[in-house]
């Protein structure tokens, strides 16, 4: 790699894609990275079993919080940060970039694209936390947005936009920067699909040194972390729904059934990759989630229309505030959700991002960015809407479970509200087949991401090296349900979180490292 005046050359590189490789047992592995991700896998959850899950969550939760108080001005602003730096790079003359060159065409249609990088990037959470967040930050259940009064008519308002918050433009903006660059070096520059690659205008050809291998290795422990994280506690969810519905008994059996019901349709996913699995399985996701949607709505139609302007603006009011870490007088608010979920965000990024990047050539810089922030924000406007709404109305006229309870079961708030709904079992089951769906879209692209990572940045790994990772975070998922059920999780989960304090760093950095690459792309009249 060579300087001139003007820019960076990055074309100069004779790496070859795989060439750290080793073939043994029909894995094709790269060397360091799959190897050390391995064995820090294992060592820390031989740390759990042998600590124990109560004590390592009580650790590791406090390695969580410390870094969260400590560092929560450093992720408020790289967050807000990643938002104009997104904006900014699409309405520049960089947003004509095509990924992959000029005469480049997207891989798959618009309707699969987007579906894709939905269900991948936060279908679950929408599931998760489109009852139970609004209704927590209207009725105060842990502290309230900016201080509002809890239970009033302004909490409504503070409440929707401040869920919007979390599931708009700045995660969605997270994602983008780190798919985008992902995209723009692997298709436009020709560089393995690995977030190495990234930094190649900054390290040269260390990148595809120990650089370049430590921040390969942090992907994949996050990303495998959060994949088992997901998988454990969406088993507890989907099973609390049959105990809610068909009266089921939601222990670790039930559990363990459904992680290895998720498991093994993932494995068929994966074995017929994403043309033949992922892409199919997301386009089922968009259209039941639509389903879902559209019939609360149908039912709920006066409630949700109304809401919908009432989350907008307070969304818009409310966006400055809640971006602004200076002088907040809700502080443990901001800790416990804002922080926590930028942090997750961010733990995240690599497996969303790369994912992202993976099935988007073919689309200019713009169009990506429209594609990856706007839109899902605009989704999750909608849904947000439809579900806080229809809850927060049944909290207000004591409706139903939800309404004479409150929220006293975060897994359960979704299937409460749709009891106070027509076709409340028909609801009720649709929820759980979604849920799992999604985490049969969250394990199999998050796996196959993994795949490239450990393959030194090939894009179709063998077979039974993409079975393995699928394996290996649902037995990771079931091994800490079955032995300290959501403690162990929940210490998985924090151990995520905490990679979120250095990745945070590495995407600064990778901010600067695409403009240094884009750069060196012609200049498009026009």
């Amino acid at each position: 790699m060579h300087l001139n005046k003007d820019k960076y050359s990055i074309d100069s590189t004779d790496y070859t894609v795989g060439q750290d490789n080793v073939t043994k047992w029909g894995f094709d592995v790269h060397n360091p990275v799959f190897g050390i991700s391995a064995g820090l896998i294992v060592l820390f959850l031989a740390g759990i079993l042998f600590v124990g899950p109560e004590a390592s969550k009580s650790f590791l939760d406090g390695m969580k919080w410390s870094i969260i108080g400590a560092f929560d001005s450093l992720f408020m602003w790289s967050v807000n940060f990643f938002v104009l730096f997104c904006v900014g790079i699409a309405i520049s003359p960089y947003g004509k970039i095509r990924l992959g060159g000029d005469d480049a065409k997207p891989d798959y249609s618009s309707f699969s694209w987007i579906s894709m990088l939905f269900a991948a990037g936060m279908g679950i959470g929408l599931m998760f936390w489109g009852v139970a967040e609004p209704v927590a930050y209207y009725t105060g259940w842990y502290e309230t947005p900016l201080n509002v009064a809890a239970n009033t008519p302004e909490a409504v308002e503070v409440a929707l936009g401040a869920t919007m918050f979390h599931w708009g433009l700045h995660p969605w903006s997270i994602y983008g920067v780190v798919a985008l660059s992902l995209a723009f070096f692997a298709y436009n520059k020709g560089l393995p699909l690995s977030i190495r690659s990234i930094f190649y205008p900054i390290l040269g050809d260390r990148a595809w040194g120990w650089p370049g291998h430590v921040v390969d290795i942090l992907a994949v422990v996050a990303t495998l972390f959060g994949l088992a994280t997901s998988l454990g506690l969406g088993a507890q969810q989907a099973a609390s729904g049959f105990h809610h519905v068909f009266g089921l008994e939601a222990g670790f059996p039930l559990q363990l059934a459904i992680i290895g019901f998720v498991t093994l349709l993932a494995i068929i996913s994966v074995v017929r990759g994403i043309e033949g699995g992922v892409k199919i399985i997301s386009n089922i996701n968009m259209i039941m989630a639509l389903a879902l949607v559209v019939f609360v709505a149908a039912v709920t139609f006066a409630i949700s229309m109304g809401t919908i302007p009432t989350t907008v603006m307070g969304y818009v009011k409310n966006i400055i505030p809640l971006s602004n870490p200076i002088g907040r007088d809700d502080q443990a608010w901001m800790h416990g959700w804002t922080i926590f979920y930028w942090a997750w965000f961010i733990s995240w990024s690599p497996f969303v991002g790369m994912f992202i990047a993976r099935i988007s050539r073919g689309r200019t810089v713009r169009q990506f960015i429209s594609a990856v922030i706007i839109i899902p924000t605009l989704v999750s406007i909608l849904w947000m809407s439809v579900f806080g709404g229809v809850a927060i109305s049944q909290i207000i006229n004591e409706v139903g479970t939800l309404g004479a309870e409150g929220l006293k079961d975060v897994p359960l708030a979704m299937f409460q509200m749709f009891d106070a709904l027509p076709f409340a079992s028909l609801l009720s089951m649709l929820a759980i087949a979604l849920v799992i769906v999604f985490f049969i879209t969250s394990s199999d692209s998050g796996s196959l991401v993994i795949d490239s990572i450990t393959a030194g940045g090939k894009v179709d790994a063998p077979i039974p090296q993409r079975i393995f990772w699928v394996v290996i975070g649902g037995a990771i998922a079931a091994g800490l349900l079955w032995v300290g059920g959501t403690e162990a999780i929940e210490a998985l989960q924090a151990g995520a979180i905490s990679t979120a304090l250095p990745f945070t760093f590495i995407l600064l950095i990778m901010c600067v490292s695409l403009l240094m690459g884009m750069r060196t792309e012609p200049r498009k009249k026009g």
